[in-house]
């Protein structure tokens, strides 16, 4: 039970990534706040785990909205107690197409979601850090902000933004005892899959994209999980400013 006794909050949980990395956590012992903006995704999410034996509890809020953030982490205190571990996985994305044909509304969302919501987590989470004597943050990135690919140059750049924010986050929380890491994953399994190639889910469109993946495949929510596991745990209490690629290879 490498989680035993420590409680976390993982927005966007209610599918892909965010569901392998909640359900991983309870497996462990930590007790899960399960976010999302969809209630019936995170709503299973929530009541699978508790019918594995864990301990969960789904609380619907926007990632990008101040006060929905504050209640999201007021909701872990409130239920169990605490708070240790926030994983930024909530994202968003614009289809794979050219850069100007992504709207303005596209755009505003994107940065929302996936930047804004990193510095509401941290106003939010970071006074409680503090407070307790330390805590830890994973944010889930993507190789698109470290190798980017065309056809998604918006969700690439707020990609970087994470990267490089979690890393000044680092720098600056260190001294609280507050840890910030990044995960990169290649292109998922998840059902943002045809989003992200910009095509049809066909056998020949994979391989497109497979090709520039040496270990032949897409990630694997399994595979995010277990790395967020490994951040959030005891083991990389020395580990800060970092950033995995889950990648099979691609960014090599």
């Amino acid at each position: 039970m490498r989680l035993q006794g420590k409680i976390a909050i993982v927005t966007g949980a209610g599918s892909g990534f965010g569901e392998g990395i909640a359900k991983r956590f309870a497996q462990e012992g930590c007790k899960v706040i399960v976010n999302d903006l969809r209630a019936e995704g995170g709503e299973r999410v929530a009541r699978e785990i508790a019918a594995a034996g864990g301990a969960a509890r789904f609380v619907q809020a926007d990632v990008s909205r101040d006060s929905d953030v504050a209640r999201l982490i007021g909701s872990a205190i409130e239920a169990y107690g605490g708070l240790h571990i926030v994983v930024n996985n909530a994202g968003f994305t614009h289809r794979n197409r050219p850069m100007l044909e992504v709207s303005e509304e596209e755009f505003d969302r994107i940065y929302a979601v996936n930047v804004k919501g990193l510095f509401l987590s941290a106003r939010h989470a970071v006074p409680h850090f503090r407070a307790q004597g330390g805590g830890c943050f994973v944010t889930i990135a993507s190789t698109a902000g470290v190798r980017p690919r065309p056809g998604l140059t918006w969700y690439n750049g707020s990609k970087g933004a994470a990267i490089v924010t979690s890393r000044s986050m680092a720098a600056e929380l260190g001294p609280d005892h507050i840890r910030v890491n990044c995960i990169n994953p290649v292109i998922g399994e998840t059902g943002l899959l045809e989003t992200f190639m910009g095509m049809p889910d066909t056998p020949a469109n994979r391989a497109r994209f497979l090709a520039g993946i040496p270990l032949g495949r897409f990630t694997r929510p399994s595979d995010v999980a277990s790395a967020a596991l490994f951040l959030a745990s005891d083991e990389a209490e020395f580990i800060t400013g970092t950033c995995i690629e889950v990648d099979g290879g691609r960014c090599v």
